[in-house]
């Protein structure tokens, strides 16, 4: 799930990997989401969803920044996650990603983790 960057060195950049873990598919970007980016985290976590992994961990750990255009990818990847029976899990905010999600709510339509770990041992969320 390796996706390579855009944007210059210094900002406008995404890194995009990820891994299987059990039932689960482990989404690891870093860097700045936005309008220019999402696309690196969009594809991939719709790829994990057509491979049948309706359960999606997202470990924010080395997310520097997240806008309204990257809250939508995450949105619309849990409402398709959901759809097939699963979720999107948020791991390991850095609190400027997390005050986004507060301002704006969303925090209350996700399953949020203090690390992968913790997202990946709650099975039954």
């Amino acid at each position: 799930m390796d996706h390579g960057t855009v944007g210059s060195a210094q900002s406008g950049r995404l890194l995009g990997g990820g891994r299987e873990a059990g039932t689960s598919a482990v989404g690891t970007p870093a860097g700045e989401l936005d309008p220019h980016t999402a696309d690196l985290l969009r594809e991939p976590l719709e790829e994990c969803l057509a491979k049948g992994f309706s359960r999606l961990v997202v470990d924010c750990s080395r997310l520097e920044f997240c806008d309204s255009t990257g809250l939508n990818v995450l949105l619309g990847a849990r409402l398709k996650a959901e759809a097939a029976g699963g979720g999107v899990h948020l791991a390991g905010m850095l609190p400027v990603v997390a005050r986004v999600f507060e301002i704006t709510g969303a925090e209350a339509v996700f399953t949020v983790h203090d690390s992968v770990e913790a997202a990946l041992a709650d099975d039954d969320g």
